[in-house]
């Protein structure tokens, strides 16, 4: 915010932050925290490069403002996304606890390629969604996002590849279904015939199998669900981890999950 320029609050924060996250600090002249956390905000600011906008407000000069977001206490931070508080922290705490809260907010440097690479995939735009995230990749290698959407994309053409992004993925909570999935799915694509045991339903299984690594994805789980009403423990409950990996790959809400979910739970 520019102090040589009329403060509009609904343009300068709230209109603001529906383009990027606005930070706004509640100060005072009187107030030695306040001077104490000044510098450290600026320096992030800064350091974060434009990933969000540092806007400070005297409480003495915008009293109305402070009370309307019921500052009680300053320095009071308040940060605000899509004209609206998302959170906030009081107080003149350390440099790396403010940062920590900050990454726990801010969407990532990368995030635009990141929301791009999505809707490729959601238009069936796979190579066009490959490339973007390739690019990402090439310059935040440790972007689990990233690897996420990458294990997905590869799994039918580089299992192996898919299975070592999904590894990178297990001790992170929001994809640890994710990473199981794909070593589920991973483990069919890459097997041999001679993996699985011989049984009456082996060759039905084999079929299933390979009507996965076609992405004929109904087929396969129309395969999967016959196997599991005659032989349930095939594989090692094989039939039912497939059938359970298909429905998380699609996702709860698509057609073919739906349409077979459940025939899947009257199978045992």
């Amino acid at each position: 915010m520019n102090p040589s320029l009329p403060f509009d609050f609904q343009c300068d924060v709230l209109e603001l932050s529906h383009d990027r996250p606005v930070l706004v600090d509640f100060w005072a002249e009187w107030c030695a925290p306040c001077r104490q956390l000044a510098p450290v905000l600026e320096r992030l600011a800064g350091k974060y490069e434009g990933r969000f906008t540092l806007v400070k407000i005297n409480t003495e000069e915008h009293a109305d403002i402070a009370s309307r977001f019921q500052v009680r206490s300053i320095p009071m931070v308040l940060l605000f996304s899509a004209g609206e508080v998302i959170d906030s922290f009081s107080g003149a705490i350390p440099e790396r606890q403010v940062e920590e809260w900050l990454n726990r907010h801010l969407p990532g440097p990368y995030a635009k390629e990141i929301a791009l690479a999505d809707e490729f995939v959601r238009e069936g735009k796979r190579s066009m969604a490959l490339s973007v995230l390739e690019g990402v990749m090439q310059k935040e290698k440790g972007n689990v996002t990233v690897h996420a959407l990458l294990s997905k994309l590869k799994l039918f053409s580089s299992p192996q590849e898919a299975l070592g992004l999904a590894e990178l993925l297990e001790a992170e909570p929001e994809h640890a279904e994710l990473s199981e999935t794909v070593r589920t799915l991973a483990r069919l694509l890459r097997a041999s015939a001679n993996s699985f045991p011989d049984d009456e339903v082996r060759n039905d299984y084999l079929d299933a199998v390979e009507k996965l690594r076609r992405e004929d994805l109904e087929a396969a789980l129309e395969g999967f669900i016959s196997v599991l009403q005659r032989n349930r423990p095939y594989d090692d409950d094989g039939s039912r981890k497939a059938c359970i990996a298909i429905f998380r790959y699609l996702g709860e809400e698509h057609d073919i999950a739906k349409k077979y979910r459940k025939t899947f739970d009257r199978a045992f």
